[in-house]
């Protein structure tokens, strides 16, 4: 029933099709699909604006179809983390928009003049981002409520910067949850085509071991995810007689340092490198047992669940990003105490008793995905935000 008063509260406000700008650095490869999802809205008409290629060797930039209306904005690097992109400001002021959704970083100042301007004119802002990840405190604290406080409305990755926000003065009718996607539907179709014989199979050509339980974790290869608390973990199981083999897929300038961890260790690890081919990480990520995210997890518990693979990483919330909600302790992954190796290696232990995941726990961690990590219900909340729908 609530679903469908909002169908029909978004159908009469659509009848005024707001016309929006969103406005981003660049588009990351794994935006493409809510991207391709809103320039089909019925609800309003979208236009994006942003740099074509990646913004300081980050993630790689989405290839956009025609039907996408795109428009460049170059970006250009000051110091530090503050960035230039004066399309920003001049995208945001042009007369036939009448709603402005910017990326909400506050280290960029065209967003501060953008935001300011455009409500100036008289146009609804909203800003479409992390939010609060943590309470506010100090003086960038101050800052960062300063800048929250520029939009009308916020599109917040997680439902965490959305309590804080309502903490500090927020209406929450004022605040949308979107959390965030990954093409959803090629991971449908991918997992629906990959069989328990086949993960056996890629597990026995990786370490000559089909039946020994594995570990996967998937990013880039950095000091600060904390991978080599993940080797030193496993390593500790392996002592005590609990064996568990390990695959690291993505790269970086860890790598070497933590092979030579993993060899003084005697820890069976897989490097993969880095890869955006979908059909390989589905694989690696299907014929393993559990995903750790030892520091920080982002988009790897979507990348995980949406396979049915179980998600670890730390309990600290003020430490972590809001994809870190979709891990429900005992359901969909665990948590384990940040920093701890000796907690890290009792939370593997625990979800690798048996080679893979059960029929549960798969069912638990692609039925969270379904229901909060999809680009259509980004793309309903997107719609139901710019129509000005509670």
């Amino acid at each position: 029933m609530e679903d469908a008063t909002r169908s029909s509260s978004v159908g009469e406000v659509a009848r005024h099709r707001p016309r929006v700008v969103v406005i981003y650095h660049f588009y990351p490869h794994y935006r493409r699909p809510i991207v391709e999802a809103l320039s089909q809205s019925t609800v309003a008409d979208f236009t994006f604006v942003g740099d074509d290629h990646e913004y300081l060797h980050s993630i790689a930039a989405a290839t956009l179809s025609k039907s996408v209306r795109f428009h460049l904005a170059p970006t250009h690097h000051l110091f530090g983390p503050f960035m230039w992109q004066w399309g920003a400001v001049r995208w945001s002021v042009r007369r036939e928009f009448d709603t402005v959704i910017m990326h909400s970083v506050p280290h960029w100042p065209c967003t501060w003049i953008g935001a300011l301007l455009a409500r100036l004119l008289g146009k609804r802002v909203i800003f479409w981002g992390h939010g609060y990840l943590y309470e506010p405190r100090g003086v960038k604290g101050i800052v960062r409520r300063l800048f929250h406080a520029l939009p009308h409305a916020h599109l917040f990755y997680g439902a965490r910067s959305k309590e804080i926000a309502v903490r500090h003065g927020w209406s929450a009718k004022d605040l949308f949850v979107v959390s965030n996607s990954l093409d959803t539907s090629e991971q449908r179709r991918l997992r629906a085509t990959i069989t328990e014989n086949e993960c056996r199979e890629l597990r026995q050509s990786l370490f000559g071991d089909s039946a020994t339980p594995v570990a996967i974790c998937t990013t880039r290869l950095i000091a600060l995810r904390r991978i080599d608390l993940l080797v030193e973990a496993v390593g500790e199981l392996r002592r005590h007689g609990h064996r568990v083999n390990l695959v690291l897929l993505g790269d970086g300038p860890e790598r070497e340092r933590l092979h030579q961890l993993a060899k003084h260790l005697e820890v069976p690890v897989h490097f993969e490198g880095e890869t955006y081919n979908e059909t390989r990480i589905a694989q690696l990520v299907s014929a393993s047992t559990v995903t750790v995210a030892p520091g920080k997890v982002g988009l790897t518990a979507m990348h995980s669940m949406a396979y049915g693979v179980p998600v670890i990483s730390h309990g600290d919330a003020d430490d972590q990003m809001p994809e870190w909600e979709a891990i429900r302790p005992g359901l969909t992954g665990d948590h384990f105490e940040r920093g701890n190796m000796k907690s890290l290696s009792e939370c593997i232990q625990r979800w690798t008793t048996e080679s893979f995941p059960s029929a549960a726990v798969r069912a638990a961690c692609i039925a969270e995905i379904e229901a909060r990590w999809t680009p259509e219900r980004q793309r309903s909340v997107i719609e139901m935000c710019v129509s000005g729908v509670v």
